[in-house]
């Protein structure tokens, strides 16, 4: 069956999501691409983008005045973000044109972490205990019974940025008052020593199609504000850890009204009991070059198989999961005190990826066995660490 090209404008105000331009391409689609001024010398894949459009900050107003002007001429099929940070915006702009796709409502529930907790919550996803900001009794009540540290957490910023861990209620109460008006804007949730695991997947019609379960050998958080070298590596598949994350991804997806795309995961299993904690989700392929180690140890390129996901789901046709390989990966990321360092000394024949970006070093590996890979890992953070590694300050965001 032939189908009319589809026009898709593709929203990111950061440079990614090049596989996802490429993919949805290949299938036979027009792909325009809306971006800032300051991006445009990025490595961009060109051969893939009909055209494209800037901007130089982001006001909804002019946005959405461009895009009907471009509208009259391209009619545009799908919005898309390729970002955490444009999840919001775009479903505003899906609710003005009409487009299909995620509204603002579900997009909430994947960018705000406070929305995130009060849906799992009223769903029966087990999360760490949790207060907004809102109301001083509520502040009072929890301090005097969830016991510290606690962690005060942005609503709407990704990953661990401007996330600051709290020892008593006298130094909550002083960094609430410094937030001033700002308070509305975060949380404070129990803070529960143990281990991160993320994962990533792809979901069509409601459903979660492929999942792939990973563990963060270092939490994100320790790496933010300890200068520290991110680590993550596949867990053991068919293990009970990697089942129970499974099931407890398909049911947040299912909570948060999931229907068609990528989907980035994060949980936490408590050390003191072993119980696992749902604690944030986006509806987006996840970064720091997770996307290609889920690629090298699954086969399936989040980003590629996200645009044809959306494709499908427009042409209404069936969508087909390439095949699945069962390898274990693991990824090590750190900055550098070279400019350029030279990996030339890391030879093991698992190494399939080596990051190519200024004053960083980064490898991934990939193996049947996931004892090689996380030895390979400890090996390659040594090295890192006694021969290239420099660290940077997280940026104070919280006040």
């Amino acid at each position: 069956m032939s189908h009319k090209p589809l026009n898709f404008l593709c929203i990111t105000t950061y440079f990614k999501g090049e596989d996802f331009l490429k993919s949805c391409k290949a299938d036979g689609n027009n792909v325009y691409l809306l971006t800032k001024k300051k991006l445009e010398n990025e490595d961009w894949p060109w051969e893939s983008i009909e055209d494209v459009f800037y901007i130089d900050d982001w006001n909804q107003e002019d946005v959405v005045n461009g895009i009907a002007y471009k509208f009259r001429t391209i009619k545009f099929d799908r919005f898309v973000a390729l970002d955490d940070f444009d999840v919001e915006k775009v479903a505003l702009l899906r609710e003005h044109f009409r487009m299909p796709g995620m509204g603002r409502t579900t997009a909430h529930y994947f960018r705000d972490k406070l929305a995130m907790r009060v849906k799992a919550k009223e769903e029966k996803v087990n999360v760490p205990e949790f207060t907004s900001l809102f109301n001083n009794d509520d502040i009072n009540t929890y301090a005097d019974t969830v016991p510290a540290p606690w962690l005060l957490k942005p609503r709407m910023e990704a990953s661990a940025t401007g996330i600051i861990k709290i020892h008593s209620k006298d130094e909550l109460w002083q960094i609430v008052n410094g937030l001033a008006d700002e308070r509305d804007n975060y949380l404070v949730e129990k803070f529960a020593p143990g281990d991160v695991f993320h994962v990533d997947g792809l979901n069509v019609d409601g459903n979660v199609v492929f999942a792939r379960v990973s563990k963060y050998l270092d939490t994100p958080f320790e790496v933010a504000h300890g200068g520290g070298i991110f680590r993550s590596a596949t867990s053991e598949i068919g293990s009970k850890i990697e089942k129970g994350l499974q099931k407890m991804n398909k049911q947040v997806m299912k909570a948060f009204g999931m229907q068609s795309g990528a989907s980035h995961t994060e949980f936490i299993q408590s050390k003191a009991t072993g119980e696992l904690f749902f604690l944030e989700t986006s509806s987006r392929v996840g970064g720091a070059n997770l996307a290609e180690m889920v690629a090298v140890a699954s086969g399936v390129n989040l980003w590629g198989e996200w645009a044809k996901i959306e494709s499908a789901n427009l042409k209404k046709i069936t969508y087909k999961l390439p095949k699945l390989k069962n390898q274990y990966a693991g990824i090590v990321v750190s900055l550098s005190r070279f400019e350029h360092p030279d990996t030339s000394s890391f030879t093991d024949a698992e190494i399939v990826w080596r990051m190519n970006k200024e004053w960083h070093i980064g490898l991934i590996v990939v193996s049947d066995s996931s004892e090689r890979v996380l030895e390979l890992l400890d090996n390659y953070t040594h090295r890192i660490a006694t021969e290239f590694h420099a660290s940077a300050a997280a940026p104070d965001k919280s006040l």
